[in-house]
């Protein structure tokens, strides 16, 4: 098999740390041919470390039509994911699009539409399922060792976080704060252990209650007259089966127990807990018969070394993999699509003060 041609659009933070080194991570499956970004020091410098034969523009339309290119990655803001996805897909290209998928479910439903039409397979960016804490879980889940999970609680919670560089506050470009960008991986893992995508409604609060308080956050002080997304926002969410989600998303919350990209389900057999502590994340179960912990237990923890870059060559490989041999990738765009949804309805369910019926 000749190895697959990417063309990676957005080469910031997410694009280089994650999926530029799990693209190098994979050499044996691929080869970056192109490389865009808006700032072209950016692009000339990811060449220069990751591809030196690859080609680089600040026009994205130059990756999406190039006839060379089999795979295209979106690592851009988060307003221009549908857009450009869509014009790959339409060009004939596999789409790998960071989270999250779309600032809307109608531009998320959009994209599994193209998808579906053009025949061109379509995956998003939630790495944490690739955790080895969390695929453990999800063993115990098929398992049946919790039973049937009728209460899951997902948490994204930072006490003090505010990604202070590029564009996370700005709300034109973003869509949103903590709860589009934090919060989307929490709920990903929610209903990714709860197998049912079927929502009845939504309640949701989103506040802004610490954005004039730069102060204490790890990433420095940030200007409040340009913070115009949310600090933190809460979500009640329904399933037509008769389940709840309980999700909190926020980058900055007075609560002394943070974590980030975690889950409790509650099951009819037996509970289940996903904690990160200092050492990483590690999880817990606890059944009817007996309270047992298998944080000890092999690939039942995921160290903080296993960051981006780990997570990124995992899920670069299982993606690369699944255009090869024809087969769904991890993550399905309809799920995504279901996560979108939801977190456009606790905006406006926010706004409104009425709960979003299905």
């Amino acid at each position: 098999m000749s190895k697959f041609r990417v063309g990676i659009i957005g080469v910031g933070f997410i694009g280089t740390l994650k999926h530029l080194e799990g693209l190098a991570a994979n050499s044996d499956l691929c080869e970056i041919v192109g490389i865009c970004d808006l700032l072209p020091d950016r692009a000339e410098k990811a060449r220069a470390n990751f591809a030196p034969d690859a080609y680089t523009t600040t026009d994205y339309h130059e990756i999406v039509n190039d006839p060379n290119i089999d795979v295209v990655y979106v690592c851009t803001w988060n307003v221009s994911h549908c857009e450009i996805t869509c014009a790959a897909l339409e060009a004939g290209k596999h789409v790998m699009c960071e989270k999250p998928m779309a600032i809307s479910g109608a531009e998320a439903r959009q994209m599994v539409e193209t998808a579906k039409r053009t025949g061109k397979k379509l995956t998003i960016g939630y790495q944490n399922r690739f955790r080895q804490d969390t695929q453990f879980l999800r063993g115990a889940v098929d398992a049946g060792e919790l039973g049937e999970i009728y209460v899951a609680k997902a948490h994204a919670v930072r006490r003090r976080g505010v990604p202070t560089w590029g564009v996370f506050t700005d709300k034109e470009k973003q869509g949103g704060g903590p709860l589009i960008d934090i919060g989307t991986h929490a709920l990903d893992l929610a209903l990714w252990y709860l197998g049912d995508y079927e929502v009845e409604s939504v309640t949701g609060s989103v506040y802004s209650k610490l954005r004039d308080k730069p102060q204490g956050n790890p990433g420095g002080g940030w200007d409040p007259a340009t913070f115009s997304v949310e600090d933190s926002a809460f979500g009640y969410v329904k399933l037509k089966n008769g389940a709840t989600i309980f999700l909190e998303a926020a980058w900055a919350l007075n609560d002394k127990n943070p974590r980030e990209a975690a889950v409790t389900l509650m099951g009819t057999e037996g509970g289940a807990e996903i904690e990160r502590s200092a050492a990483g994340y590690e999880v817990s179960l606890n059944t009817v018969l007996a309270d047992r912990m298998i944080i000890s237990e092999p690939n039942a923890s995921t160290p903080d070394s296993d960051g981006f870059t780990t997570l990124g060559t995992l899920e670069t490989k299982q993606w690369l993999e699944a255009i090869r041999d024809d087969h769904d990738p991890l993550v399905l765009p309809e799920q995504a699509a279901v996560v979108t949804e939801v977190l456009e309805a606790i905006y406006a369910s926010a706004a409104s003060g009425e709960t979003i019926r299905f």
